[in-house]
């Protein structure tokens, strides 16, 4: 199985998610594309069996504009696609992930799991949890 976890963060916050969410998928047995959306092939990425993308909330709670520059090229390719979400954020409830999670089923993509959201850095908690989120969004 190929999964890609392709990510944005402004802070470090939501990279701290992503690498121990790189980490789970490794331990699954999984081969992992791993990057950030400033760099990614939305080509390679769109082939996954897998794709989990990261984001912090940005602003009026949206994605960070490299996410959704890399999101819109990608967009079109998720028919059938698992996809699952997660991200930090610093104020408001949420709105960029339910958001975002909209666009995906809009675009035909399988939502895996409900979007996991950690507010600020994630602590040792917030690791684990990004950990286990990752081995649930695999099943």
């Amino acid at each position: 199985m190929k999964v890609a976890v392709i990510y944005a963060s402004t802070t470090g916050n939501t990279e701290a998610m992503a690498n121990a969410i790189s980490d789970s998928v490794k331990t699954s047995g999984a081969e992992v594309l791993f990057g950030t959306a400033d760099g990614a092939d939305s080509s390679a990425v769109a082939s996954s069996d897998v794709i989990l993308l990261g984001s912090p909330a940005m602003g009026d709670e949206v994605l960070e504009d490299s996410m959704e520059d890399f999101y819109a090229k990608l967009e079109s390719s998720l028919s059938g696609k698992k996809v699952g979400i997660f991200g930090s954020y610093d104020w408001g409830d949420g709105q960029w992930l339910r958001d975002w999670a909209d666009r995906i089923k809009a675009a035909g993509a399988v939502l895996v799991g409900d979007p996991l959201q950690i507010n600020l850095t994630p602590d040792a908690d917030g690791l684990e949890q990004s950990k286990a989120w990752a081995s649930a969004a695999l099943k």
